[in-house]
C-alpha cells in the first residue's frame, strides 16, 4: 500500500468517530467562508460632492428611491385633467318647465274665453278679457322665481295666441330645447348653445310674436349642465398616483461611473444605497455563515443517514470533500484572474470536473448535488467583489454544465471517453453562454463574441482534461475500481491477458465466454456489467502456473490427472483461485478483481475428485475437496461463479438444445444454493431467476443448433451429378 492509501487510510480510521466527521464539516465550511469572505465584505467608497468618482460604483441592493418616486406621483398627478359631470336632469327639468309654462297659458285662454258651451253659465262667473288680466292670471299659475326670468313680451304672446298656436309652440320648443340640454353645455358654450336653439326654432310656422315668445322661453331654459365633479377627479388622480411604480435603485445598477462627477443627484442614490454609510454591518457576514450551515448540514445529514456501509461512507465522504476544495480553490483563482483582468473570464472555470469525478467515482446523486452547490457558492464568487450582487448567471452556467456532464457520462461507452464527453460539453457550454447573452439583449463586438466562445469550449475541454488527470490520483489513493480502470485492464494489450492468450489459449476462449455470459446477467440484474466482463477476463489467471492440468487446455493430450493420486490433483485444480489472487496482487490489481478470482468458486465441492477419492478411502471427508473460499461477497461474484460453471458444462453437452441449456442452468443455480454458496451475497432469488434466464438467452444464441453439411466425399459425388 502507497503512502498516499495510507495517509487516507489514516484519516478514515479517524471518522469513524462523529466528532471528526463534524470536525471535517467544519473545515470545509471554514474553507468555504473563507473563500467568499472579501465577496460579501461591505464596500467602503471615497466620494466627495461635485467631484469625479474615482471608482465605478453599482448598487449592491435594491433600494427605492423615494424622492423620485414622490417626483414622478407628483407628475402624473397634474396630468390628470379634471373631471367634468354631466348633469342630465337639467335638461329633463328645463323641458318640464317650458311644458308646463305653456300648459299654463293655454289653462288661462281656456277660462277667459270660454266657448259656446260655456255660454250658458255667464251668470255665475265674471269673465276676464283684457290681456292684462290674463297676463296677471298666467303669473299666478308660475313661481316668482320663473316670472322674474321670462320677459313682459312673452306673456303677452302667450295670451293672446290660441290653443292650437300654443301646442305648436310647445312642441317645437320642448323638442329644440331637449335637443340643446342633451349635449354637454360647458360655461363658456352656454352662449353658443342659446344661438343653436334660437337657430333650430326659426324654422317654426308660426307668428311673429309667438316665434319671438318660444324664442325667448327656450334662450332662458339654456344652462350650464356640464360641472367640475371634484370627487371623481380626486379618484382619477389618486388612482393614476397608485398606478406609479416605485422608482428603485436595482442591484448591480452602475450608480455613478469612474471620472463622472458627483452632483446632488448622485450622491443621494449612493446614500440610498448605503454607501455613505460609515456604520459597519455584520449582516452579510451571518447570511453567509448562515448559507454555508444550511448546505453543509444538508449534506451532512445525507453522509451519516443516507449511507449504510461504513467504508463506503468514509471513502465518499473524503473524496466529496477533495473534489469541492479543489474545485472551489480553482473557481476563486479564476474570479481574481478575472477582476485583474476586468474581463469575463469566469466563464472559463472548469466547473463540470467536480460532476465528473464524483459521478466516475462515487453515484450520479452526489454529483447532481455537487455541482449544485458549486453553482450556488459560484454566485457569490464570481460578483465581482460587490457585495450582496449574486450572479446567477455563472451559476446557472455552472450547474448547466455540471449537469450536462453527468448525462453525457450516463451514455453507454461515455465514461471510457471522458476528453470526447468533454468536447461535446464544450460545445453545449458555448450555446449555453450565447443563449444567457441574447436573452439579456447583450450587444457585443465579433471578437468579444469569439472570446465567449472560446471561454466556453475551454471550460468543457478543460474540465475533461483534469477530469483524466485527477483520476489516477484518487484511484491509486482510495483503492478505487473507476470504468476508465477497468477498460484500460480489458484491454487485450495487457501483459496478463497476453499470457493468458499464449500459455493457456483454451482458457482464454473460456474466460471471454465466461465474460460474455457473466456481463450480460450483472446488467439484467442492475449489478455492475463492465466489472463482471474484466473479473471474468482474470478469473483463471492462476491457471497459467499449470495449463495442461486444465481441460480446456488439453489439445489432444493425455490428461495428467488420469495418472495423478486425487489429493494431488485437489491441490492442483484449488490451487488456481488461490494463485491466481497472488498473482494479481503482485501486479497492483484492485481488489475487487483479486476478490473474484479467490470467491468465483466460493467453498464449492470438487466432486469428480471427491468421488474417486472415496471410492479409494471411504473415511475421505468432503471438506478436504472443498475450495477455501471465501464464498462470494459481492453480486458480481456470484454471477461469475455461476457463469464458469455453466459455460464448462455446456460445452462438454454434445447436442445442447434449449431445454437442456435451461435444465442444466437451473440445476446449477440450484446447486449453488441448496449448497450455501450464496448466503453471504446480497442477491436475491429473483435475481438469480433473472440471471438465469439471461444466460440461458446468452447460451442459446452461442450454441444454436447448425446446419449439418454432407460429409466431403458425399459432397464431391453431389458436385459431379
Amino acid at each position: 500500500m502507497n503512502r498516499i492509501q495510507k495517509f487516507f487510510t489514516q484519516i478514515k480510521g479517524l471518522l469513524v468517530h462523529r466528532f471528526f466527521q463534524v470536525l471535517l464539516f467544519i473545515i470545509l465550511g471554514l474553507f468555504a467562508y473563507g473563500l467568499m469572505f472579501s465577496n460579501v465584505k461591505p464596500e467602503r467608497v471615497q466620494v466627495e460632492l461635485f467631484k469625479p468618482a474615482e471608482q465605478t460604483i453599482r448598487s449592491t441592493k435594491t433600494v427605492e428611491d423615494t424622492y423620485k418616486t414622490e417626483q414622478e406621483k407628483e407628475e402624473i398627478s397634474k396630468q390628470v385633467a379634471d373631471v367634468y359631470s354631466l348633469k342630465k336632469e337639467y335638461a329633463k327639468n328645463k323641458v318640464d318647465l317650458i311644458s308646463s309654462i305653456f300648459d299654463s297659458a293655454i289653462e288661462v285662454n281656456k277660462e277667459t274665453d270660454p266657448d259656446e258651451d260655456h255660454k250658458e253659465d255667464e251668470d255665475k262667473k265674471e269673465l276676464v278679457k283684457t290681456d292684462a288680466q290674463k297676463v296677471s292670471i298666467l303669473k299666478e299659475k308660475l313661481t316668482d322665481e320663473v316670472n322674474k326670468n321670462i320677459e313682459e313680451s312673452v306673456f303677452q304672446a302667450l295670451v293672446q295666441a290660441d290653443e292650437d298656436e300654443l301646442k305648436i309652440a310647445k312642441d317645437s320648443t320642448i323638442t329644440a330645447v331637449n335637443n340643446v340640454m342633451s349635449s354637454r353645455i360647458a360655461a363658456s358654450d352656454v352662449e353658443n348653445a342659446k344661438k343653436k336653439v334660437v337657430e333650430e326654432l326659426g324654422y317654426m310656422s308660426i307668428s311673429g310674436d309667438m316665434k319671438k315668445a318660444s324664442t325667448s322661453l327656450a334662450r332662458t331654459a339654456i344652462i350650464q349642465n356640464v360641472f367640475f365633479d371634484k370627487d371623481k377627479t380626486e379618484e382619477q388622480r389618486r388612482k393614476a398616483v397608485e398606478s406609479v411604480e416605485p422608482i428603485r435603485i436595482l442591484q448591480g445598477q452602475i450608480i455613478v461611473e469612474e471620472n463622472q462627477l458627483v452632483d446632488r443627484d448622485v450622491y443621494r442614490q449612493l446614500e440610498l444605497a448605503g454607501f455613505l454609510n460609515t456604520e459597519s454591518t455584520i449582516y452579510p457576514y451571518i447570511g453567509l455563515l448562515l448559507f454555508i450551515f444550511l448546505t453543509f448540514a444538508a449534506f451532512y445529514y445525507y453522509f451519516y443517514y443516507s449511507i449504510s456501509k461504513k467504508d463506503n461512507k468514509y471513502n465518499q465522504l473524503l473524496i466529496f470533500s477533495l473534489v469541492f476544495i479543489l474545485s472551489m480553490a480553482t473557481m476563486k483563482t479564476v474570479s481574481i484572474l478575472a477582476d485583474l483582468k476586468n474581463s469575463n473570464l469566469e466563464y472559463i472555470f472548469p466547473g463540470a470536473m467536480a460532476a465528473m469525478l464524483i459521478k466516475i467515482l462515487l453515484n450520479d446523486k452526489l454529483a447532481v448535488a455537487m455541482i449544485i452547490l458549486l453553482g450556488s457558492y459560484g454566485t457569490i464568487i464570481f460578483n465581482g467583489d460587490t457585495p450582496g450582487n449574486l450572479d446567477f448567471s455563472m451559476g446557472l452556467y455552472i450547474i448547466f454544465g455540471g449537469l450536462t456532464a453527468i448525462i453525457i457520462l450516463s451514455r453507454p461507452n461515455f465514461k471510457s471517453k471522458v476528453l470526447v464527453a468533454g468536447l461535446l460539453l464544450a460545445l453545449i457550454n458555448m450555446a449555453f453562454v450565447f443563449s444567457l447573452i441574447f436573452i439579456m439583449d447583450s450587444h457585443y463586438t465579433r471578437m468579444e463574441y469569439l472570446y465567449y466562445a472560446a471561454a466556453a469550449m475551454g471550460s468543457g475541454v478543460g474540465s475533461a482534461v483534469l477530469t483524466m488527470g485527477l483520476l489516477p490520483f484518487f484511484e491509486a489513493g482510495f483503492g478505487i475500481l473507476s470504468s476508465i480502470k477497468l477498460i484500460e485492464l480489458a484491454n487485450p494489450n495487457h501483459p496478463l491477458l497476453r499470457r493468458i492468450l499464449i500459455e493457456a489459449p483454451g482458457t482464454y476462449h473460456h474466460s471471454v465466454m465466461v465474460a460474455n455470459l457473466a456481463e450480460s446477467a450483472c446488467e439484467a440484474i442492475g449489478s455492475n456489467g463492465l466489472l463482471a466482463r474484466v473479473g471474468s477476463y482474470y478469473h483463471d489467471i492462476g491457471k497459467t502456473k499449470r495449463p495442461h492440468f486444465f481441460i480446456e487446455n488439453q489439445m489432444n493430450e493425455e490428461n495428467p490427472h488420469d495418472r495423478l493420486q486425487p489429493e494431488t490433483s485437489r491441490d492442483i485444480i484449488i490451487a488456481h483461485a488461490v494463485d491466481g489472487g497472488e498473482m494479481l496482487r503482485s501486479h497492483k490489481f484492485p481488489k475487487e478483481i483479486v476478490d473474484i478470482a479467490e470467491q468465483h468458486h466460493g467453498t464449492t465441492l470438487l466432486k469428480f475428485f471427491y468421488h474417486k477419492a472415496k471410492k479409494q478411502d471411504e473415511s475421505t471427508l468432503e471438506a478436504a475437496y472443498r475450495y477455501p473460499g471465501p464464498r462470494a461477497i459481492m453480486k458480481e461474484v456470484a454471477v461469475i461463479g455461476i457463469a464458469d460453471s455453466v459455460e464448462a458444462a455446456v460445452r462438454s453437452m454434445k447436442h445442447p438444445t434449449p431445454d437442456k441449456i435451461e435444465e442444466l442452468v437451473s440445476f446449477i443455480i440450484q446447486d449453488r444454493i441448496s449448497d450455501g454458496q450464496f448466503d453471504e451475497c446480497d442477491i436475491t432469488m429473483r435475481e438469480l431467476s433473472i440471471v438465469k434466464h439471461s444466460l440461458c438467452e446468452s447460451l442459446n444464441g452461442i450454441f444454436h443448433s447448425r446446419i449439418e453439411y454432407p460429409e466431403p466425399d458425399k459432397l464431391g459425388q453431389k458436385v459431379k451429378e
